[in-house]
């Protein structure tokens, strides 16, 4: 016999939690006791908002982030193996959707435990959801290259690909360099292409808007330092 892995969702900043939260996650966590996270200290920061009822102190964290090994996946599914459930937590939203988690995930399948994904906010599917864009037909291609004309590369070949496959393009950057995507985005595409920016979803300062790039250009918004998921697609 042995436990099960729930994929546990997160806010996506700093919000209420019963605001994208569902009520029933907090009976779950609270029989749970070891935990596979990507960042310990906001893991367990995320615990004492849900109201956890076991002392933090008390339950058992594995680290798993870019810089683990994959050496040490088998090792953290150790607890499942005797009856233990265990829950894998990302930064934020939702684990294994752009996430170092889903490599856990996968290794749980070949071991055969059951994965049980918990519902909350995924900042990918609610801005595909809000663009207004094809939701048919859509494609995550992740982080663009950082090398500039890498990046711009990239762009004009997601721009081309939505075009032949009727297909929207989403991806993402770190905060810290979106206003230099926005800035080669709008240069790089055609003035008929939409754009969606989906930023800080889910916070009171939430804005997501769709427009074409002819328009983009008139007036760029400030989205430096703000979380922003991307969306493109070429009619």
């Amino acid at each position: 016999m042995s436990g099960k892995l729930y994929l546990i969702p997160t806010t996506l900043g700093d919000c209420p939690i019963n605001s994208c939260i569902p009520e029933f996650i907090k009976d779950i966590i609270n029989s749970i006791d070891y935990y596979i996270v990507e960042n310990e200290r906001t893991a367990r920061r995320y615990l004492r908002k849900l109201n956890i009822k076991t002392p933090i102190d008390n339950l058992k964290f594995y680290v798993l982030n870019k810089y683990t090994s994959p050496a040490e996946f088998n090792s953290f599914l150790k607890p499942i193996f005797i009856n233990k459930d265990m829950g894998l937590i990302s930064e934020a939203g939702s684990p294994g959707v752009a996430d170092p988690g889903a490599e856990v995930v996968k290794l749980a399948h070949m071991e055969n435990i059951r994965v049980i994904p918990l519902v909350g906010p995924s900042s990918i599917l609610l801005a595909l959801m809000a663009s207004g864009l094809n939701g048919q037909n859509f494609a995550f291609a992740g982080y663009l290259p950082i090398k500039r004309y890498e990046r711009i590369s990239k762009i004009k070949f997601l721009e081309n690909l939505s075009k032949k496959e009727n297909q929207t393009q989403i991806f993402m950057e770190a905060p810290y360099r979106n206003q230099n995507l926005l800035e080669d985005i709008v240069n790089a595409c055609n003035s008929d292409t939409h754009l969606c920016l989906a930023t800080d979803i889910t916070l009171k300062t939430e804005c997501i808007k769709t427009k074409t790039m002819k328009e983009w250009k008139k007036e760029l918004p400030s989205i430096n330092k703000r979380p922003t998921i991307f969306l493109l697609h070429k009619y």
